[in-house]
């Protein structure tokens, strides 16, 4: 039995650190992620300063987080991922550091180039994405591993798979089968543009079919309707699936279920970089569902990770204390 199936965009990151004057230079809304040709990614990466190269994508660092987790406990069993990748060396190195980090793989080899990001972190820790997609957007439904979803005990994917028409029917698919073998869906909005650009259909289409939805106070705001007060919001979100998870970055995050609304407190860090954070705070209440645990217990999990990820620069689980990470539930 697999733990979680996680099916997403594989993307090699490239990290760097520049000011509010950089973004500007490129037109970008701070704290976003925007789709964007190569060449446009290959001049970002030539004006910046520096860069460091790291695996990752939303979907990917989740799984990363969630096999440190994890670790070797036999009961929750590793968790497999899936993405497109391209038949070239950022691809290969993708999937082997997935599988040396214990992730279990199943890749669709596409013709274009693996995808990649360039992330600017600003000074007050933001970071915005500028994401080419490349074999990414050609992931389709017959890519979807009926094998490792049968396997597994939850579906993770993200709103980014609404960009592309087959990803898009990859995503239903994965859904629908899902749904016939009650393997209970978790599912990320993402980003405010992915709502924006997809409002009422995706609106729609979570309702009835996802078990625990993933926002933070935009996403949530915009997809509702509803731009009151955060009890307001959550009042409106509780419309759209079973579990709703607000994250409200150092405030930590607002989450219900069966009627019940709860605030898990953050925690204070000096922040470096957030790139990861909500990535990794959907790993640890995921871990938490693993576990058994309930609805504070997981959320706190999820702002102890996701405290502990902004701390680093990257989203480098190897610098995490695993064990401290988890004494949150002791």
């Amino acid at each position: 039995m697999h733990s979680a199936y996680l099916i997403e965009n594989p993307l090699m990151d490239y990290i760097m650190h520049e000011d509010q004057a950089f973004l500007e230079r490129f037109n970008a809304r701070p704290g976003t992620m925007q789709l964007v040709d190569h060449e446009v990614f290959s001049a970002i990466v030539a004006a910046a300063s520096s860069y460091s190269v790291y695996p990752g994508g939303s979907g990917a660092n989740t799984a990363r987080a969630l096999a440190m987790l994890s670790g070797d406990d036999p009961e929750l069993g590793r968790p497999c991922y899936s993405g497109g990748i391209g038949s070239d060396e950022a691809g290969r190195r993708f999937m082997l550091i997935m599988n040396e980090l214990g992730i279990d793989t199943a890749m669709a080899v596409k013709p274009q180039p693996t995808g990649v990001s360039a992330i600017v972190v600003t000074p007050d820790h933001e970071r915005t994405m500028f994401t080419c997609l490349g074999a990414c957007q050609d992931y389709a439904a017959d890519d979807v591993s009926e094998t490792f979803l049968a396997d597994s005990r939850y579906l993770y994917t993200t709103g980014y798979l609404w960009d592309t028409e087959p990803q898009k029917r990859a995503l239903f698919r994965m859904v629908e089968r899902a749904t016939a073998l009650s393997v209970p869906v978790l599912f990320d909005l993402a980003d405010p543009f992915v709502v924006d650009r997809y409002h009422a259909e995706l609106k729609d289409w979570i309702k009835g079919r996802v078990e625990v939805l993933f926002a933070n106070r935009e996403e949530l705001s915009r997809i509702t309707g509803s731009y009151g007060t955060d009890i307001e919001i959550m009042r409106a979100a509780s419309a759209l699936a079973p579990t709703v998870v607000m994250k409200i970055g150092r405030g930590g995050c607002l989450a219900q279920s069966g009627g019940k609304l709860i605030h898990a407190p953050g925690e204070s860090v000096a922040a470096v970089d957030t790139t990861g954070a909500g990535d990794s705070f959907a790993a640890g209440f995921l871990y938490g569902l693993l576990k058994g645990r309930g609805l504070m217990d997981c959320a706190k999990l999820g702002n102890r990770i996701a405290s502990r990820v902004v701390a680093v620069d990257g989203c480098r689980y190897e610098c995490i204390d695993r064990d401290e990470v988890l004494a949150v539930l002791r």
